[in-house]
C-alpha cells in the first residue's frame, strides 16, 4: 500500500506517493528556449504540383505542354489591335464596356492596353473580361518546349497565324 498522509482519506484525497512512483505526473518546467518534449517536426515544404515518395523525397511533376490560357494567347499577340469586352456587376453607370487598344502586356489577372489615338493606357482586370476580338489574324502557335512566354518575349510576326 502506498504511503498516505493521515486524515487525507476522503473521496477527493490523492495518495501521497513518492515522486519516482509517478514520473509522468511531474510538471514539466520549460524556459523560452527549452526544446518542446513530445513535439513533432512540421512536414517538409512541397512545391505545388509535386508529390512525396515513401522515402520522404519530392517528385516534381513537370507539365508535358503549356496549357492554353488567355494570358498566354494575349502575350503571343502583343502589339496587335484588339477590342476587350468587359462587364461590371452592380454598376449603375455602365454594366458593359468595350476597351479598344494595342496589347502591351498580359498577366494572370490583368491586361495592359494602349489606345493609339489618345495615348491613354488601360489596366484591365481579367475578372471582368468576357471576350476579345482582333482586327486581323491571331497568333496561337506555342513556342514553349520548356520555355515560358513573358512580357519580354519577342513578338512573332510569322505568317503561320490563324
Amino acid at each position: 500500500m502506498p504511503n498516505m498522509m493521515p486524515n487525507a482519506m476522503g473521496p477527493n484525497a490523492m495518495p501521497n506517493m513518492m515522486p519516482n512512483a509517478m514520473p509522468n505526473m511531474m510538471p514539466m518546467m520549460m524556459g523560452k528556449n527549452a526544446p518542446m518534449v513530445g513535439a513533432q517536426a512540421s512536414p517538409p515544404m512541397v512545391p505545388s504540383g509535386s508529390f512525396i515518395n515513401s522515402q520522404g523525397g519530392n517528385i516534381v511533376a513537370v507539365p508535358v505542354a503549356e496549357e492554353s490560357y488567355v494570358e498566354n494567347i494575349l502575350r503571343l499577340n502583343r502589339g496587335k489591335m484588339a477590342s476587350f469586352y468587359m462587364t461590371y456587376e452592380n454598376n449603375r453607370e455602365w454594366n458593359a464596356k468595350i476597351f479598344r487598344g494595342i496589347i502591351e502586356a498580359a498577366g494572370r489577372d490583368h491586361i495592359i492596353i494602349s489606345d493609339p489615338s489618345t495615348g491613354m493606357r488601360y489596366l484591365l482586370l481579367m475578372l471582368n473580361l468576357d471576350y476579345v476580338t482582333f482586327d486581323g489574324p491571331i497568333q496561337y502557335e506555342y513556342p514553349f518546349e520548356g520555355g515560358v512566354v513573358t512580357n519580354t518575349t519577342p513578338m512573332n510576326n510569322r505568317e503561320e497565324e490563324i
